[in-house]
């Protein structure tokens, strides 16, 4: 059994939490981030957050180690940062960006452009003899996430050649073609 849910989650430098009945918020020099929790009880004290359980059933262990996991990821994100970063691997696969306007050609008969939150910065790398790579951040984890896997989803890695668009560093398990 885990017992994340058991450990302190200590507040960094700048960072403030604050408890309000059943929503947390958190405020760093990144940006701001609220949640709502339900069967849990969380405290502040002494530069820590400490979150304990009412009872011992399988929902209220399952939320306890997930609301702490969940408020050491904002406390993360407001102080550091997270980041994402894609790589587009294809002959004529190109990745531009004004702003926070996401274009993407990848092979189909008209270019993707995405519109991306303002909270999520993004950059794009095209070197000359490389993959283009783009980079997302953000203060906000499940967002920089949720924007990566869906960037993904357009031109998902096949198993062949590899072409698509993956996670740098990602492993993919590839397959044999055709044998004469």
């Amino acid at each position: 059994m885990s017992r994340i849910g058991n450990n302190p989650v200590a507040i960094p430098e700048g960072v403030t939490v604050t408890v309000d009945n059943n929503t947390i918020t958190v405020k760093g020099k990144l940006g701001e981030l609220t949640q709502d929790f339900d069967t849990v009880e969380v405290k502040v004290e002494e530069g820590n957050v400490l979150v304990s359980r009412s009872a011992e059933t399988k929902n209220h262990k399952a939320k306890h180690g997930l609301y702490r996991s969940l408020i050491n990821n904002m406390i993360l994100g407001v102080s550091k940062g997270w980041t994402k970063q894609l790589e587009l691997v294809g002959v004529g696969y190109r990745a531009s960006n004004q702003g926070n306007v996401l274009e993407l050609a990848l092979g189909f008969s008209h270019n993707i452009v995405m519109s991306l939150a303002p909270e999520i910065n993004v950059e794009t790398v095209s070197e000359k003899g490389k993959n283009p790579i783009i980079k997302l951040t953000s203060f906000d984890k499940q967002l920089v996430g949720q924007v990566a896997a869906k960037i993904r989803g357009f031109r998902k890695p096949e198993p062949y050649k590899g072409k698509g668009i993956k996670f740098v560093g990602e492993e993919l398990r590839r397959k044999a073609g055709k044998s004469a």
